[in-house]
């Protein structure tokens, strides 16, 4: 019996190839814009509006030491490990061989060093109830503390906690738009308890130290990575002046080590993702966005302390691709003593076994 054979059908026809294809286009298309439109619909919503900073100031390279350890890490020690949680300053009672560290927990602990770490001995000594940052000692044996929450404090050396100051000028203490050009430079008199502000409109102030000779202080600024210099005696009292600029890094914390010498805490290096940060706001919004809404955006590394001379000269740059957020540094004996808001631990490092060397 004879069969009729069914004509092979196409596999598809012109107008369905287009369909496909149309249908292709458009959904590449919606998957990449839809992410932009949620992020432009999200920023138009949230109010955070980051600072717009001037981007001509920041057009030279960074500066460079004279003398380099880019591998600070390598020999490094944890001092009272596990014992600071984020110890974010430090400052050093050379009469009792005492280090005062300010911690994310509200501690300001004392911590007693030794030749070996395995000694050290770490004591929880006054409870701020906010969050210590920047330290320094006074003149009779108190401890001065710029906390985030509380203001200026002062804690005597039996541990009792006064409020010095938490405004000036009828703005009080906020860091919320430390960032912005609202940051401010004061002094506190303990004579007349008066606060006044030396300078405005900085760019997230950050520390600060009195010259050797009390002609000046020096103030960091963190976003703008430069230091500057208020005159607070002499013939140039009241005037600013640049005192560093062009930093390889943020500057955090600055100390004066009694020789000379500054030591400024880096808290990340500068990279091609932060100077885009720094110079587009929307990319800023969109960080802040993600750290508020999502977690946590990766730590900037290569943190470290840069050593300049008392006229702002690079002396010697002691960092490392495995720090991060070192936010102050000081020098006590052999060893370079650094803080940070990141490790429960502070970092110490033999200068004499692992010195900085010529960079050329």
């Amino acid at each position: 019996m004879a069969t009729k054979s069914k004509p092979a059908s196409s596999s598809s026809s012109p107008n369905s190839t287009s369909r496909k294809t149309s249908w292709s286009f458009f959904t590449v298309l919606l998957t990449v814009l839809s992410p932009v439109l949620v992020a432009t619909l999200v920023c138009q919503l949230d109010s955070f509006e980051p600072a717009h900073f001037p981007i001509h100031e920041l057009t030279q390279p960074p500066l460079k030491a004279l003398k380099k350890n880019d591998h600070m890490l390598q020999g490094s020690e944890p001092v009272g490990f596990k014992q600071l949680i984020g110890p974010e300053d430090i400052a050093y009672d050379s009469n009792s061989g005492v280090i005062y560290t300010s911690c994310a927990d509200g501690w300001v602990k004392r911590v007693t060093i030794n030749d070996s770490v395995s000694d050290t001995i770490v004591e929880n000594w006054v409870n701020t109830g906010g969050r210590p940052l920047g330290l320094a000692l006074g003149h009779d044996n108190e401890v001065i503390v710029a906390d985030a929450y509380k203001g200026l404090l002062k804690i005597s050396g039996e541990g009792e906690v006064e409020l010095l100051a938490d405004e000036a000028e009828g703005v009080k203490f906020n860091l919320t738009d430390a960032g912005k050009p609202y940051g401010r430079a004061l002094s506190y008199d303990p004579v007349t308890k008066e606060t006044k502000v030396l300078a405005h409109d900085l760019y997230f102030a950050n520390g600060i130290a009195v010259s050797p000779d009390q002609q000046y202080v020096v103030f960091c600024e963190t976003t703008m990575r430069r230091c500057r210099k208020y005159y607070i005696q002499g013939k140039k009292k009241g005037s600013l002046e640049t005192f560093i600029d062009n930093l390889p890094g943020l500057p955090d914390n600055i100390h004066h080590d009694g020789h000379g010498h500054y030591y400024i805490a880096l808290s990340s290096e500068m990279t091609v993702a932060l100077d885009l940060a720094i110079r587009h706001p929307f990319l800023r919004k969109l960080m802040g966005i993600y750290t508020k809404y999502v977690g946590e955006l990766q730590v900037s590394k290569n943190s470290g302390v840069f050593i300049v001379d008392l006229e702002g000269k690079p002396t010697e740059h002691y960092c490392d691709l495995g720090l991060a957020l070192i936010s102050s540094g000081i020098k006590i004996g052999n060893h370079i003593y650094c803080g940070s808001l990141l490790y429960p631990y502070i970092v110490r490092l033999d200068v004499t076994e692992h010195p900085a060397r010529a960079t050329v």
